[in-house]
């Protein structure tokens, strides 16, 4: 037999963290919208057990043990900032932002820039590895 859902259940469903993400991706409906889809795959690539997050009135937050990174939009850019990015190594230099803290660092994406997959994607695991290492502790 089955059931149908409660409507508390659909209201919860309808506001979770990936549709409220899917929803941003769909109202930016440009450039920032393709972007912060790109990158999303990407982290959900490198760290499948990611948990995706919507925080502080409305950024995208990925989890692992720990924040890893948010997707914020501004007019000209999409903004990745790792909550810890200063403990990471970046060989590839894709930090170029939030560079003076000692603790975050981002990646700030403009209209029309590429980003190095391969390093990004070692980015996010490495971002995800020291969130399991500091929790183990």
């Amino acid at each position: 037999m089955k059931t149908s859902k409660s409507a508390a259940t659909k209201a919860k469903e309808a506001t979770s963290p990936s549709r409220l993400i899917d929803a941003r991706i769909k109202e930016l409906g440009d450039w920032r919208g393709k972007t912060l889809a790109r990158v999303r795959g990407l982290i959900k690539e490198a760290c499948p057990e990611v948990v995706e997050e919507w925080k502080w009135r409305g950024v995208p937050v990925w989890e692992h043990a720990g924040i890893i990174c948010t997707g914020e939009t501004y007019k000209a850019a999409v903004k990745l900032t790792f909550a810890n990015g200063a403990e990471l190594d970046d060989p590839s230099g894709l930090f170029n932002s939030s560079l003076e803290g000692n603790v975050r660092r981002a990646i700030d994406i403009h209209e029309g820039e590429k980003i190095n997959e391969k390093a990004f994607k070692a980015l996010i695991r490495a971002a995800a590895e020291r969130n399991e290492s500091k929790r183990k502790r």
